[in-house]
């Protein structure tokens, strides 16, 4: 499902991932300033630059790799003397070493912020490890042309499976009501443009329901619910990260079915097993099921409003 750049917007607006980043600047800053977080500014140098680099570095061998295999095996086998073949396409790009695209390396910004803003290290090589591997995850796990983990998503869990430096603070927003207020408007406005309001309503209304459930059986106050429903990074996670439209199904009823169950999953994780970081373990977890859901309910794969114009490489690789 494409989606055309909005002409009212300024320049630097037309993309829905400018919205984006634009809003995970701002609660990075937040973070910083209001809760007393203590991030080191070299961290985040090195996370955002390891990311930038990975995905420039993937996009040239991936680019490079494809056009050799594309002239090898088409352009030595008649397509040079036809007019309409790959060499025609071949001929109307540009020639020398590719370059990763602006829209790519807004992917990989987002990435960066997202782990800026959830994963905590001590050492500057766990942050990196995790950057670079967020990157490659959309290179290695990817099935025509999607890939469908949530590159900050696989990130965190590898580290967090791999080396002991690394931990996530679920808790690290509070319980603040305009927290709450802020991430919906912000979210509500990247998600206005992505078209993904279904996932995060199924998820959030899901996990309600359940925990609202518990509560009750349990026979606590409603102040324990409303806590477990405020916390910032909940909500954070509802509205920016199980909704990339790169890597959840495409179908609706596809992404509601994704979304209940990674909200049941979580419900199971969080309080069978007390993990506090279950929705980050619920998602990586499902995240191959996109594979299934694809292909029992087919839609159009969403892309970033890129031009029908452009090479077929650059497009697939723009999109990433």
């Amino acid at each position: 499902m494409a989606h055309s750049p909005d002409r009212s917007s300024p320049i630097m607006l037309k993309d829905a991932r400018d919205y984006q980043i634009l809003s995970l600047s701002l609660f990075l800053f937040l973070g910083i300033a209001t809760r007393d977080w203590t991030l080191r500014p070299d961290l985040i140098g090195v996370i955002l630059a390891t990311c930038l680099l990975t995905q420039w570095l993937t996009v040239q061998i991936s680019t490079f790799g494809l056009r050799w295999w594309t002239q090898y095996f088409w352009g030595t086998r008649g397509g040079s003397e036809s007019s309409g073949g790959v060499e025609g396409n071949s001929q109307e790009t540009p020639q020398g070493l590719p370059h990763a695209s602006m829209p790519s390396l807004r992917s990989a910004l987002i990435t960066g912020l997202g782990l800026c803003l959830l994963l905590r290290a001590d050492h500057w090589t766990t942050v990196a490890i995790a950057a670079a591997l967020a990157i490659l995850s959309k290179f290695l796990f990817r099935i025509q042309g999607k890939h469908f983990f949530n590159p900050a998503n696989f990130g965190m869990i590898t580290v967090l499976l791999l080396t002991s430096d690394a931990w996530v603070s679920p808790g690290q927003w509070g319980e603040e009501w305009w927290y709450g207020l802020l991430f919906a408007g912000l979210g509500g406005m990247v998600l206005q443009r992505v078209g993904r309001w279904d996932t995060t309503a199924a998820f959030l209304g899901a996990y309600a329901i359940l925990e609202a459930g518990r509560n009750f059986w349990l026979g606590w106050t409603w102040d324990v619910y409303l806590h477990k429903l405020m916390s910032g990074s909940l909500l954070l996670f509802a509205l920016f990260m199980v909704t990339d439209p790169r890597s959840i199904p495409n179908a609706r009823t596809a992404r509601i079915i994704w979304a209940l169950c990674i909200a049941g999953l979580t419900f199971v994780l969080r309080n069978q097993f007390y993990v506090s970081t279950a929705i980050l373990w619920a998602l990586f977890a499902l995240s191959p099921l996109t594979l299934l859901l694809d292909r029992l309910w087919a839609a159009p794969q969403f892309s970033w409003g890129t031009s029908p114009k452009k090479h077929p490489i650059d497009t697939e690789l723009s999109t990433v």
